[in-house]
């Protein structure tokens, strides 16, 4: 299971989908990091290589923090 920003991300599902369990990263969200990251959004989380990982991850952190995020929220 991929860990990304601190939380595993479901293996069997597409990653566009599966960056959306991560708090404050909806659709539209998960596009736009993937297509920055030059990630294929048809991708299995389990098919990702490591590589992939890290530029999901630098390209999450530069657009928001789940921390940050959440405490917005409260």
């Amino acid at each position: 299971m991929p860990r990304i920003v601190g939380v595993d991300i479901p293996n069997q599902k597409r990653i566009e989908a599966a960056l959306q369990y991560i708090y404050g990263v909806g659709p539209l969200t998960a596009k736009l990091i993937l297509a920055e990251a030059e990630v294929d959004p048809d991708k299995r989380a389990h098919e990702l290589v490591n590589d992939e990982i890290q530029r999901i991850t630098q390209a999450l952190q530069a657009r928001l923090s789940e921390g940050d995020l959440r405490r917005e929220a409260q």
